[in-house]
């Protein structure tokens, strides 16, 4: 005697719950980093965008962005010890790896564990647009108002360059948060795979093949003491 369709779609629905588990990918340390970068990052383009009308937009604009370079040190070393995921180890793509990513259209239908070899150039490129832009006004001034806590210790010529670039940067800098977004909209929307979720609750649900990956390390009690250091390093740059 058959089934009728609702016990099948039942069976169906039990059976792929069945194969998949919840697990843990992104660790606190991270998600907290990510979330307090896009704060400073906005606050940082807020408080520019601002200052003319707003007497100490410059003023926040100079500590949004040693809060960015903290947050940004931060990362750089908690790329080497964070979770499992977290360590630039594990999802930076030789040659070899990001062609066969984009060659294997079977890999790109898997759900992603981590980043995947775009996901991480996407990473690499944001984290290198955003601690240049950091450093660099470290060494600027605008001539009247702001200037960078080691504004002096560089040449003229070199300031010049430097906000040069940083005024250039600075319209770069929105154009990968828009790339980001999209690509977490298209694979929300086309691939099914939710990107924005684990960088919330730091846990995916995944085929039970990837049950292996799940992250570890990346302790919050770690995450503080490293997060303190690189604060404390940037404060005392900042009374250089």
């Amino acid at each position: 005697m058959n089934a009728n369709p609702t016990q099948e779609k039942s069976m169906q629905s039990s059976s792929s719950s069945e194969n998949q588990k919840r697990i843990l990918l992104w660790d606190l340390p991270l998600r907290l980093f990510h979330w307090a970068l896009l704060l400073c990052v906005a606050g940082a383009l807020l408080s520019i965008n601002l200052a003319d009308d707003w007497a100490d937009g410059l003023d926040w604009h100079l500590r949004f962005g040693l809060a960015a370079l903290s947050l940004l040190l931060f990362r750089l070393i908690w790329g080497f010890v964070g979770g499992s995921h977290a360590r630039f180890g594990s999802f930076l793509p030789g040659p070899g790896r990001l062609f066969a990513f984009l060659r294997d259209a079977r890999q790109r239908a898997l759900p992603s564990v981590g980043h995947n070899p775009l996901g991480a150039l996407s990473v690499i490129a944001m984290l290198a647009s955003l601690s240049f832009q950091a450093i660099s006004g470290l060494f600027i001034s605008d001539g009247f108002m702001l200037e960078g806590p080691l504004y002096k210790h560089v040449s003229e010529s070199t300031a010049d360059w430097l906000i040069r670039a940083h005024l250039f940067n600075a319209w770069i800098i929105p154009v990968l948060i828009a790339l980001h977004i999209a690509a977490i909209v298209f694979y929300r929307l086309f691939k099914k795979d939710d990107l924005l979720s684990p960088m919330i609750t730091g846990r995916k649900t995944l085929p039970r093949q990837f049950e292996t990956q799940l992250s570890r390390g990346g302790h919050w009690v770690l995450g503080l003491l490293v997060f303190l250091l690189c604060a404390v390093a940037v404060w005392l740059i900042s009374r250089a």
